[in-house]
Protein backbone atom coordinates (compact mmCIF):
# COMPACT_ATOMS: atom_id res chain seq x y z
CA UNK A 1 0.00 0.00 0.00
CA UNK A 2 1.30 3.42 -0.94
CA UNK A 3 2.87 5.59 2.31
CA UNK A 4 0.12 8.90 2.61
CA UNK A 5 2.86 10.91 4.21
CA UNK A 6 5.24 10.39 1.82
CA UNK A 7 5.62 14.13 0.62
CA UNK A 8 5.30 15.64 4.40
CA UNK A 9 8.47 13.80 5.99
CA UNK A 10 11.98 15.03 4.74
CA UNK A 11 14.29 12.15 2.61
CA UNK A 12 17.23 12.65 4.40
CA UNK A 13 18.94 15.15 7.69
CA UNK A 14 19.17 18.57 7.22
CA UNK A 15 22.54 19.95 7.45
CA UNK A 16 20.18 22.91 10.37
CA UNK A 17 19.47 18.89 12.36
CA UNK A 18 22.98 16.86 11.62
CA UNK A 19 25.84 17.60 14.02
CA UNK A 20 28.83 16.55 11.95
CA UNK A 21 31.11 14.76 13.90
CA UNK A 22 34.98 14.13 13.80
CA UNK A 23 35.03 11.29 11.93
CA UNK A 24 32.72 12.93 9.08
CA UNK A 25 34.64 16.14 9.23
CA UNK A 26 38.23 13.91 8.65
CA UNK A 27 36.87 12.12 5.89
CA UNK A 28 35.91 15.19 4.15
CA UNK A 29 39.16 16.79 4.52
CA UNK A 30 41.17 13.38 3.23
CA UNK A 31 38.89 14.24 -0.29
CA UNK A 32 39.95 17.35 0.28
CA UNK A 33 43.48 17.28 1.07
CA UNK A 34 43.36 14.48 -1.95
CA UNK A 35 42.41 16.75 -4.37
CA UNK A 36 44.93 19.24 -3.32
CA UNK A 37 47.55 17.12 -3.64
CA UNK A 38 46.56 16.30 -7.41
CA UNK A 39 46.76 20.21 -7.73
CA UNK A 40 50.42 20.57 -6.55
CA UNK A 41 51.42 17.76 -8.48
CA UNK A 42 50.37 19.22 -11.29
CA UNK A 43 52.27 22.81 -10.49
CA UNK A 44 55.41 20.01 -9.53
CA UNK A 45 55.02 18.50 -13.17
CA UNK A 46 55.14 22.21 -14.72
CA UNK A 47 58.06 23.41 -13.19
CA UNK A 48 60.43 19.93 -14.26
CA UNK A 49 58.33 20.65 -17.76
CA UNK A 50 59.64 23.99 -17.99
CA UNK A 51 63.03 23.05 -16.90
CA UNK A 52 63.40 20.21 -19.75
CA UNK A 53 61.92 23.07 -22.19
CA UNK A 54 64.25 25.97 -21.79
CA UNK A 55 65.76 28.46 -19.95
CA UNK A 56 63.03 31.36 -20.52
CA UNK A 57 60.07 28.60 -19.33
CA UNK A 58 61.95 27.66 -16.33
CA UNK A 59 62.56 30.79 -15.30
CA UNK A 60 59.11 31.61 -15.09
CA UNK A 61 57.95 28.36 -13.22
CA UNK A 62 60.77 28.79 -11.13
CA UNK A 63 59.85 32.33 -10.19
CA UNK A 64 55.80 31.15 -9.37
CA UNK A 65 57.35 28.34 -7.50
CA UNK A 66 59.64 29.58 -5.33
CA UNK A 67 57.68 33.15 -4.83
CA UNK A 68 55.53 33.29 -1.53
CA UNK A 69 52.73 31.51 -2.98
CA UNK A 70 54.36 28.86 -4.27
CA UNK A 71 56.30 28.53 -0.72
CA UNK A 72 52.93 28.30 0.58
CA UNK A 73 51.60 26.42 -1.57
CA UNK A 74 54.28 24.21 -1.21
CA UNK A 75 53.77 24.28 2.64
CA UNK A 76 50.59 23.33 2.36
CA UNK A 77 50.84 20.36 -0.24
CA UNK A 78 53.30 18.47 2.76
CA UNK A 79 50.48 19.02 5.50
CA UNK A 80 47.75 17.48 2.92
CA UNK A 81 50.22 14.88 1.72
CA UNK A 82 50.81 14.40 5.67
CA UNK A 83 46.88 14.77 6.97
CA UNK A 84 46.13 12.06 4.21
CA UNK A 85 49.17 9.33 4.85
CA UNK A 86 47.86 9.03 8.29
CA UNK A 87 44.36 9.23 7.55
CA UNK A 88 44.90 6.38 4.59
CA UNK A 89 46.92 4.37 7.47
CA UNK A 90 42.86 5.26 9.89
CA UNK A 91 41.37 3.69 7.18
CA UNK A 92 43.60 0.42 6.61
CA UNK A 93 43.47 -0.19 10.86
CA UNK A 94 39.19 0.37 10.25
CA UNK A 95 39.76 -2.06 7.42
CA UNK A 96 41.18 -4.91 10.21
CA UNK A 97 37.94 -4.24 12.13
CA UNK A 98 40.04 -2.23 15.01
CA UNK A 99 38.99 1.19 16.62
CA UNK A 100 35.90 1.45 15.24
CA UNK A 101 34.17 2.69 18.48
CA UNK A 102 33.22 5.94 18.51
CA UNK A 103 35.92 7.16 21.44
CA UNK A 104 39.33 5.21 20.02
CA UNK A 105 38.00 6.41 16.55
CA UNK A 106 37.88 10.15 17.94
CA UNK A 107 40.89 10.28 19.94
CA UNK A 108 42.74 8.96 17.07
CA UNK A 109 41.14 11.80 14.30
CA UNK A 110 42.50 13.99 16.91
CA UNK A 111 45.95 12.25 16.50
CA UNK A 112 45.63 12.53 12.95
CA UNK A 113 45.13 16.23 12.62
CA UNK A 114 48.30 16.72 15.46
CA UNK A 115 50.67 14.33 13.92
CA UNK A 116 50.16 15.81 10.42
CA UNK A 117 50.92 19.48 11.66
CA UNK A 118 53.95 17.88 13.96
CA UNK A 119 55.29 15.76 10.94
CA UNK A 120 54.65 19.22 8.97
CA UNK A 121 56.93 20.89 10.94
CA UNK A 122 59.44 18.19 11.05
CA UNK A 123 59.55 18.25 7.56
CA UNK A 124 60.33 22.00 7.48
CA UNK A 125 62.87 21.90 9.66
CA UNK A 126 64.94 18.96 8.10
CA UNK A 127 64.33 20.01 4.95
Amino acid sequence: MADVNRGNRPLSPHLTVYRPQLTSITSIFTRITGNALIVAGLMIVWWFGALATGPEAYAVANGFVTSWFGDLVMLLSVLALWYHTLAGVRHLIWDQGHMLDVERSEKFGIGMIAGSVVLTLLTVIIV
